[in-house]
């Protein structure tokens, strides 16, 4: 089974999106973009295509076409490349559609200081399987799968042993980086993929393609430390610092776990969406300093999704007596405190690092469960120069996702 996915029609109610095995009828789309502060659901009916794949050598090398960077300036273009030797723990997996990050915008235009060009980002990726090594076993030809932020690791440290790979000192991004092989890692902004099984995961029946795709960076970045600082428990009272992909998951998230969740935000601008859309149960501007002060010694954790510099302390004095302050934005300055803001109440800064290859799958059911989607804009290709300079300008709600199937690459 392949999967294509591309827009066939549309009209003002209906699109038509073909995956090859399937066509999806998605209500309330509008063209090739999802229209903004709306959540794009699960199919509503579903056609059979029969369109097949065949099989072929898994020790040949290809080439495929992506989008990649090519200087600081981050504007992507149209590139070519070979795809590394596929291997018999491997996976080749076609595209279907990638989530936008802002680390992707990080690292297209150098912020970090550590980017190698030409680069192909993307780390929310969900595609087709379209060849398995001899030695997979979790995998088979036709499975939706979805690939994250990591490609490998050495499989033989303590985190590695203690499934929380992502912290491994020799672990291996999805791009601007280099594999065993020597050859550069690339990211989902292409047509195709070979991954080692370990770094991907399967889609469970009846999730939508570009609904996960979000899920696995900004998804998973909320729920890890939820998970490993055992805060899943109903009753607790937290806060989600910024508004963003992954904010509005974590809010999202919380609110399943039976949490009541606060919204701080810089401006009162997603003050209805964070609580008639999201569900939040209160919101809090950063900078009203009598809601602030209401608000103090109030909330059991924050998790901090803010990617760029801001200060620390206003929302320390939101946290109660151990109250955990958990940072997962990447910001490439210094971020200060004075000691006696978390002396005082024996509170904890402290960070997560996205999540474990585990912890994603686990994510991926409970958003199953609980019926948690993401809300997302879909773009084509040839148009993610624009979503990355309105990204720049946190004009999205709340993720892009590049329909690279349905995209002309080479264009």
């Amino acid at each position: 089974m392949a999967y294509r996915l591309s827009f066939l029609r549309s009209s003002p109610t209906t699109t038509i999106v073909d995956v090859g095995h399937w066509a999806l009828h998605v209500a309330e789309m509008s063209s090739v973009l999802v229209k903004p502060q709306m959540e794009l659901s699960v199919p509503l009916s579903l056609e059979k295509s029969d369109q097949t794949v065949k099989m072929g050598s898994l020790e040949t090398e290809r080439t495929t076409t992506g989008w990649a960077a090519r200087d600081p300036s981050g504007v992507l273009s149209p590139y070519t490349y070979t795809l590394r030797n596929t291997g018999p723990e491997d996976v080749f997996v076609k595209v279907m559609c990638c989530g936008i990050c802002h680390t992707d915008l990080h690292q297209a235009k150098n912020d970090l200081g550590m980017s190698n060009y030409p680069m192909v980002p993307g780390h929310e990726v969900v595609g087709e399987v379209l060849e398995v090594g001899s030695d997979v076993s979790k995998f088979r030809v036709g499975d939706i799968v979805g690939v994250g932020c990591l490609v490998g690791c050495c499989r033989n440290c303590r985190p590695c042993d203690s499934d929380n790979e992502q912290y491994c000192l020799k672990k291996i991004w999805s791009y601007n980086d280099v594999y065993t092989d020597g050859k550069p890692t690339q990211g989902g902004f292409a047509g195709s993929m070979v991954v080692d099984q370990k770094f991907v995961v399967k889609i469970p029946e009846g999730m939508a393609p570009e609904q996960v795709a979000p899920l696995l960076c900004a998804g998973v970045t909320v729920y890890s430390p939820l998970n490993h600082f055992g805060l899943m428990g109903s009753g607790l009272r937290g806060g989600i610092l910024g508004l963003g992909g992954v904010g509005h998951m974590g809010v999202k998230i919380a609110k399943a776990m039976g949490h009541h969740v606060t919204v701080i935000s810089s401006s009162d601008k997603k003050k209805v969406e964070a609580l008639e859309h999201l569900g939040a149960d209160d919101y809090l501007v950063s900078s009203d300093a009598e809601g602030m002060q209401k608000a103090a010694d109030s909330l059991d954790y924050i998790i901090d999704t803010v990617p760029v510099f801001h200060p620390l302390e206003p929302y320390l004095s939101l946290l109660k007596l151990d109250g955990k302050l958990i940072l997962t934005g990447v910001i490439n300055t210094p971020l200060q405190f004075v000691s006696p803001m978390v002396m005082l109440g024996r509170k904890s800064i402290t960070g997560s690092f996205i999540g474990s290859m585990k912890e994603t799958e686990e994510m991926l059911n409970f958003c199953k469960e609980e019926n948690l989607t993401s809300m997302i804009e879909v773009v084509k290709m040839d148009y993610i120069n624009t979503a990355m300079e309105r990204l720049e300008k946190n004009d999205v709600r709340y993720r892009f996702v590049v329909d690279v199937a349905g995209s002309k690459l080479d264009q």
